[in-house]
This record gives C-alpha cells, sequence and structure tokens, in this order.
C-alpha cells in the first residue's frame, strides 16, 4: 500500500464507507474490473461477510475474466457467489438495439435481486461512477427501477479517483484496461448469437495470446475491425502481422483490419 493519500481523495474514501456503513448488507455486482474490484474492497472493509459478492457468468464474458474475478475476490477475503446471466435468451437484447444493455443489465439485477433476498442482504450495488453520468448507459435505467445502488457515484468518485485509491490500496486491479461485454463488439442492429460471440471471444483470446492488453475486435460480418492500444498498433501492423492475420482468420474471419484510430471506447455508439 502506497501512504500517500491525497486530502480530496481521503475525503472522498470517508464519505464511501459512511455510505456502505448505512447499508449494513449488500450483495455487490463484481465482475473484477477497477470498479467493482475497488467497491468490493472497501464494502469487505465495511460490511466483512455482511457484503457479498456476486459475478456472473455468461457466454459473452471470456472465462479469463471470471477467473480474475474469483482470485481477487479471494485475495480480498470476500464471500463469493457466482450466477448464470441468459441474456442470449432474451430475444430484445439478441436483437441488438441502443438500449441492449438495458435487458441484459434487468435480468441481472433482478437475479442479483434474488439472492439478496434469498441471504437476506438488504441492498444491491454496482459499481458505477461519476463519470459513466456522460457515457451511454442504458443499464443504468435497469438499475434504478430495481432500486441498486451506486456508492462509488454516490460518493463522488470519478474514473480516475478509482484507479488512484485503488493503486494506494495495492489492488492489482489499479491498472487494469477497461473491459466490456463482448456483445459491445458488435454494431447495433446486427444480431447477437452464440456462434457470433464465440468468434469474436477466440479472436481476442488469440491475441491476449500473443501479448496483446488493450485491444477490441470489432465484429463486422466477414471482417474483423482490430482496436489496439497505442503502444500496441506497431505490433499488429509490423512484427506480427502475418501472425495475427492468421489467427484471426483462423477465429472465423474472411478478413482482418487494423483501426487506424485505435482503441475508442464506446466506438459502436455512433
Amino acid at each position: 500500500m502506497n501512504d500517500t493519500i491525497e486530502p480530496q481523495l481521503a475525503a472522498k474514501l470517508e464519505h464511501l464507507e459512511r455510505i456502505l456503513a448505512g447499508f449494513e448488507s449488500a450483495v455487490v455486482a463484481f465482475s473484477g474490473g477497477v470498479d467493482s474490484s475497488l467497491l468490493l474492497a472497501v464494502a469487505v472493509r465495511v460490511l466483512g461477510k455482511r457484503a457479498l459478492a456476486v459475478t456472473a457468468t455468461s457466454e459473452t464474458y471470456p472465462e479469463r475474466e471470471l477467473i480474475e474475478a474469483r482470485s481477487l475476490a479471494l485475495q480480498l477475503g470476500a464471500r463469493h457467489s457466482e450466477v448464470v446471466s441468459e441474456e442470449l435468451d432474451i430475444p430484445e437484447f439478441k436483437d441488438n438495439p441502443r438500449n441492449r444493455c438495458y435487458y441484459c443489465k434487468k435480468e441481472l439485477f433482478a437475479k442479483l435481486r434474488a439472492i439478496a433476498d434469498q441471504e437476506g442482504l438488504a441492498h444491491v450495488l454496482d459499481g458505477t461512477n461519476l463519470d459513466d453520468r456522460s457515457d451511454h448507459r442504458p443499464g443504468r435505467q435497469a438499475a434504478e427501477e430495481l432500486g441498486v445502488r451506486s456508492p462509488l457515484e454516490e460518493a463522488g468518485f470519478t474514473k480516475g479517483d478509482i484507479r488512484a485509491l485503488s493503486r494506494h490500496l495495492g489492488l492489482p486491479s489499479w491498472d487494469k484496461p477497461a473491459f466490456a461485454c463482448l456483445s459491445s463488439r458488435f454494431p447495433y442492429g446486427t444480431a447477437i448469437t452464440s456462434e457470433r460471440v464465440g468468434q469474436v471471444g477466440r479472436a481476442e483470446e488469440a491475441l491476449y495470446g500473443l501479448g496483446f492488453r488493450v485491444l477490441r475486435v470489432r465484429y463486422h460480418d466477414t471482417v474483423a475491425r482490430l482496436e489496439l492500444g497505442p503502444d500496441e498498433f506497431a505490433l499488429a501492423t509490423g512484427l506480427l502481422r502475418e501472425e495475427v492475420d492468421k489467427l484471426v482468420k483462423d477465429s472465423g474471419f474472411t478478413y482482418v483490419a487494423v483501426d487506424l484510430l485505435g482503441y475508442r471506447s464506446g466506438s459502436m455508439n455512433l
């Protein structure tokens, strides 16, 4: 743990702890990403065993992410459970409208609410933060409808705050790249199927195996459009070009294109 912390960040941490203490008990929607990891770490510190981390398993979330979530929950000493998310069985989700995430989050939050009721836990919490207000987040509507609370947002945490505090607390997730489920790789209106999700997932796993860390494989029918971090762009177009091309094509694509602008969060929200 880094012993130095900015006064403003320390004040936000104290605010977050007060909010969590007021909940008495809670289910924490835990993906293993930077936001939910910080929320869980502080929840465990404040609530102890009265906090239960629940991670969704789904075809749209790679096994790699689930393994990391399990490991981090264990490291934090958190009670941890898993629930199967079945968004690919929801016709409205599979049709992939602009509010696709609403249907997924509604299904997930309903299951988390049921777990909370079964376990006698008072609240369901998610890792939404202040910066999410300016992003396209249909899932927020589902959270509001089902009474899900967002303590990080309520305490005024930005994404930068979350990374800074995570680093201060020694969380391994502090510099983890942002990750969104594989359904976000498809243009709105393009049907999301198990086969297509698997195709994208195989391509991304192959690239992770080459050492890429910041990447998205965007689905455009026969074309895979690769969005890469600035440090990785040269690798994909230089020394590893032929290997990248082969691995992505082996995943089921006919053509492989590298996006000149690189990785952009929410680039499909145009």
